[in-house]
């Protein structure tokens, strides 16, 4: 594995708004499945993605017996100016690694697995295959296992990435089903700022092309607080309506370090209800809106919208 580099942005000496409001505090307490999750993740050498981002979530998930996978290693290409996860030229590649996260999701008796990934531009596929082969091996060990993939925008390689992934789910044992997630993150105009190296337009591509594909959901997130219009965020909300996306998280940005994008506002519980409003009025079919909702949070509910 790489050294932890340290992304050096313009505005890493600027101050967060304020002080942390009292509805983005968690409890510290875990459950019984807690120290069962950490173990299986250690042993079997696994990223996730609850770690690696810091997810405020992870106490609450993993005494639920559930974590977030992270594929391919723990550094990304790309520099996002919100992202904990370390950023540097990766020189990790681990054919194995599918194997060890069917085995560990077997371990800890899951019924919906969630796959994620750091950005890999490095690799001719950007990492589909590590996708397929994962996908394969779940539904081998457990045909009506549920997968929700949170990939990456599978830059310059979209439809053949596209095609090797769904290839696998079709070709698996059990049920072509799967939720499809990639993450708007935040509105057009914040983009050279907040996703250096990623595009919206090619964001949306990805989506409407998952959103065609028989038998799965598209999913995204969006992260508020960064100095993003309400007008402008309900714009975000259609256009992923508009390329098929029936799945939408809304969280709250907060600030990893020092070395990250400030926090410009906290928005408060009751606006997160109102963009959720705004989102089951547009058609979403599954909303998760508040300050610490993350993409794959509590995932596993109400595991299809499908309309078939």
């Amino acid at each position: 594995m790489n050294k932890t580099v340290i992304p050096v942005f313009d505005h890493s000496g600027t101050p967060n708004v304020g002080r942390m409001p009292e509805w983005i505090r968690q409890p510290l307490s875990v459950g019984s499945q807690y120290g069962q999750t950490a173990t299986t993740v250690a042993r079997q050498q696994l990223n996730t993605v609850c770690v690696e981002a810091r997810c405020p979530n992870r106490q609450e998930c993993w005494s639920r017996g559930t974590a977030t996978f992270m594929l391919l290693g723990e550094t990304c290409t790309r520099a996002c100016g919100f992202c904990a996860v370390k950023t540097g030229k990766p020189d990790w590649f681990d054919a194995d690694e599918p194997r060890r996260v069917a085995e560990a999701a077997l371990n800890m008796g899951l019924d919906y697995v969630v796959l994620t990934c750091v950005n890999r531009d490095d690799l001719p596929d950007g990492g589909a295959s590590i996708f397929a082969d994962t996908i394969t091996r779940l539904r081998q060990g457990k045909p009506d296992m549920g997968i929700e993939l949170l990939t990456s925008d599978y830059y310059r390689c979209q439809e053949q990435a596209i095609e090797t992934i769904y290839q696998a789910l079709c070709d698996a044992p059990g049920e072509t089903r799967m939720v499809w997630g990639h993450n708007v993150e935040t509105v057009p105009a914040l983009y050279k700022t907040v996703r250096k190296g990623s595009d919206y337009q090619r964001t949306l591509k990805l989506l409407g092309m998952a959103a065609q594909l028989d038998g799965v959901e598209a999913k995204s997130a969006i992260m508020l607080g960064l100095d993003e219009h309400y007008q402008d965020v309900l714009q975000v909300f259609r256009d992923l309506r508009e390329a098929g996306v029936e799945r939408l998280a809304v969280g709250q940005y907060l600030r990893p370090s020092k070395y990250h994008l400030p926090v410009k506002r906290y928005l408060s519980p009751a606006e997160f209800n109102e963009y959720a409003v705004q989102a089951r009025a547009m058609g979403f079919g599954w909303v998760k809106s508040g300050p610490l909702v993350r993409s794959s949070y509590h995932a596993e509910e109400e595991q299809s919208v499908l309309h078939i």
